[in-house]
């Protein structure tokens, strides 16, 4: 649910973005945050400056290194169906048939198909729909029967809670959130634990955990080099999962977790409460204005000031044949350079063509603009504009 809920709040963040100006999402509630936290005002509009200057390079960087690890994670499956395919593995009969009395132990109704695969190191439990064990083949002759019937077990325990499916599920969230360290921190958390499940419901069918313990044991003279889209029996820390099975110990309530645990969630509740807290309007009016960087003139500042004259937009010949006519209300983010860094429409004509040249003649135009001040230093300040579209 955590490495859900860190997918979900970007996605549903992006969601409430389409489709809202400039100026009515800063209202929404984010405009006054960096004066409710007690950050310093102009250090926040610079910074809200560079990002919006190089937002483009970003997302090209991130989407840049999430395409390197969806190739990653596409070798995984290539590599995982090309020891899957009938040229690299075989079957066995005699351990087909014990897979089947394992199915009917773990109630999986489904068909469990077992191959044998020469050249691989641990077993692996892989597909989504047609459940496939991959057994190594030098495991058969260089392992004891029953403790490799153990190791089958908790392959078949993945089975059994869908792994397969829910890692590669957790592979993806990886990929798109491979910047966030807390992403990272869960999703191996979620592993081990996935492992530890996995032994308690083998040892809990089976009857038999210090068999299994004995499995794992052997397992580690093995070199096992499986990726991580496979389950595969070594995952996790094959001593720490041995001593649980050997000699459970009874979970004791980590006080300095609970400490640190119980200090963030007052901190946030506390931070959830400042955010919340009823202001003045007259204040509320006041810290709205700052955050988005539109100059307030009674104080002495000045705004920027864009000449449409220097930076006139072409009428669409669609909209000249349509005989389109109206005002587009426009955002523009001014830098102190006279640059106009980005532009937002805010009430639209109702027809898109005059809108968006609007916006590409401000983005695009060669001729710098008068940058605004602030306590007399030139500052990046938000000004808006209007257009009118007439035919004459």
């Amino acid at each position: 649910m955590a490495l859900l809920t860190c997918m979900v709040l970007p996605v549903r963040e992006f969601c409430s973005r389409l489709g809202v100006s400039y100026s009515s999402m800063e209202a929404g509630g984010m405009s006054d945050l960096p004066i409710r936290l007690g950050l310093n005002q102009s250090s926040w509009m610079n910074v809200s400056a560079w990002l919006e200057m190089h937002l483009s390079d970003i997302v090209i960087a991130w989407l840049i290194c999430v395409a390197l690890l969806a190739v990653r994670m596409g070798a995984g499956l290539l590599w995982i169906g090309r020891y899957a395919s009938s040229r690299r593995s075989k079957p066995d009969l005699w351990w087909q048939a014990r897979i089947d009395q394992l199915s009917q132990q773990f109630q999986i109704h489904g068909k469990v198909v077992l191959r044998v695969v020469d050249d691989l190191n641990t077993p692996l439990a892989v597909g989504i729909f047609r459940p496939m064990i991959l057994l190594p083949g030098a495991m058969l002759s260089g392992m004891p029967v029953e403790l490799l019937e153990m190791l089958v077990a908790h392959e078949m325990a993945h089975i059994k809670r869908h792994d397969y499916l829910l890692n590669l599920v957790q592979s993806t969230i990886e990929m798109l959130l491979f910047y966030h360290p807390a992403v990272w921190w869960i999703s191996r958390q979620i592993r081990h634990d996935r492992e530890e499940i996995a032994d308690d419901l083998a040892a809990r069918v089976t009857g038999e955990p210090r068999r299994l313990a004995l499995a794992l044991s052997e397992l580690a003279n093995f070199q096992f080099t499986s990726p991580q889209l496979a389950q595969a029996a070594h995952g996790g820390n094959l001593m720490s999962r041995i001593k649980r099975l050997v000699k459970p110990e009874v979970s004791t309530i980590n006080w300095k977790a609970a400490v640190a645990i119980l200090g963030i969630t007052t901190s946030c509740l506390a931070m959830y409460a400042q955010v919340n807290t009823p202001v003045a309007a007259t204040a509320v009016k006041k810290q709205v204005i700052e955050s988005t960087g539109v100059a307030n003139e009674k104080n002495g500042d000045k705004s920027p000031i864009v000449d449409f004259n220097q930076c006139k937009p072409e009428y669409p010949k669609s909209s000249l044949q349509r005989e389109e006519v109206g005002v587009t209300y426009v955002s523009a983010l001014v830098a102190t350079s006279g640059q106009i860094i980005k532009a937002k429409v805010d009430r639209s004509t109702g027809f898109p063509d005059l809108d968006n040249a609007v916006i590409d003649a401000l983005e695009n135009c060669h001729v710098k603009a008068v940058p605004g001040q602030v306590n007399g230093k030139k500052s990046n300040l938000w000004v808006k504009v209007k257009y009118v579209w007439k035919l004459q």
